[in-house]
């Protein structure tokens, strides 16, 4: 038997005065096992997204644990204090239309040039009906 990868350890932490136990650290970092932070306090990028927040250049104070029980890769997410996220920007006029632009650019058909009206996959950058043709002549020269 193998000993712990993280066993726990107590710790002083950046968002409570009090120690608390964490699974040692990970780059000068508190490393907490997924379930144990508190969510009141820290949250993930994604999380601090929901929330309308951002890190606002802030650093990460704690790393966040887990592992997959099937395939046994291990994860980690950096944590960000609550407290001292900002909010988000808001979207500007000009942004909304480079936005814009750059989501038509993905769906114009490098062949014909038409907007079939869904994303065109990076590989070929055709629509559908162009793809068939290039694919059939290919398939012709290929036979001959």
């Amino acid at each position: 038997m193998g000993r712990r990868q993280y066993p726990w350890v107590l710790a002083t932490v950046a968002w409570s005065d009090a120690q608390q136990y964490t699974r040692g650290t990970l780059d000068g970092l508190p490393l907490l096992s997924h379930g144990c932070a508190p969510r009141d306090v820290l949250a993930t990028r994604r999380q601090l997204r929901a929330l309308g927040l951002r890190p606002g250049g802030a650093d990460p104070v704690a790393v966040l644990y887990g592992r997959h029980n099937r395939s046994k890769a291990r994860w980690f997410a950096s944590l960000y204090l609550i407290a001292r996220a900002v909010p988000v920007r808001p979207m500007t006029p000009a942004k909304h239309t480079a936005l814009a632009k750059a989501n038509l650019a993905r769906r114009i058909c490098r062949t014909c040039g038409r907007d079939p009206l869904y994303v065109l996959p990076r590989s070929t950058r055709q629509c559908w009906p162009c793809f068939e043709l290039t694919h059939d002549t290919d398939d012709l020269t290929e036979a001959a």
